[in-house]
């Protein structure tokens, strides 16, 4: 069987902002993190995208937007040699009551139908506590890094027994080894 990987965006994938990523202009991989993916696929790993991308219903960004976003990382990821096997997103409004919204566990739900799976055991890589508890309630394995919003969480992350790692690159040496 495939061995899967989820990965949050924003603050794994690319750099984070509190005023949102609201165009590929804005959108900036972290060092190493699409070289890291790459690794992974070499690996024989479905890479999944799970984020939250409220600025949508918040009507800072549309839809459309957030597929040019999305074109220009795969773009750049085919570029280091790698791809993201499929994106899941909330796009909605924090108050909207949604499953889909992390820290509930609608959209790995989502990603277990489509594949097919059952999330046990399966690494899902987060920068907050939503990530953290998203990827718990799913049954998946959560993995905080310290990059985006992880320093935040990492005492908290260290508290709850998550495996803490400075950087998507520093995840792939520990599953994949050097």
């Amino acid at each position: 069987m495939t061995p899967l990987l989820i990965l949050d965006r924003d603050g794994v994938i690319n750099e984070d902002s509190d005023a949102f990523i609201k165009s590929p202009a804005e959108w900036r991989p972290i060092p190493g993190s699409l070289e890291a993916i790459a690794r992974f696929n070499r690996a024989g790993y479905t890479v999944v995208v799970a984020s939250n991308q409220s600025g949508i219903g918040r009507r800072l960004f549309s839809p459309r937007a957030l597929a040019a976003i999305h074109a220009r990382m795969r773009r750049e990821l085919a570029e280091a040699g790698g791809r993201i096997d499929a994106i899941f997103f909330c796009p909605h409004h924090p108050e909207a009551g949604c499953d889909c919204r992390k820290p509930q566990d609608g959209m790995f739900r989502q990603i277990a139908e489509r594949f097919q799976i059952d999330l046990q055991g399966v690494p899902a890589v987060g920068d907050s506590h939503r990530d953290i508890l998203a990827a718990r309630s799913a049954g998946a394995s959560p993995i905080l890094v310290l990059t985006g919003k992880g320093k935040k969480t990492a005492d908290t992350a260290h508290a709850e027994g998550v495996p803490i790692f400075h950087n998507l690159t520093a995840v792939a040496d520990a599953l994949l080894g050097h």
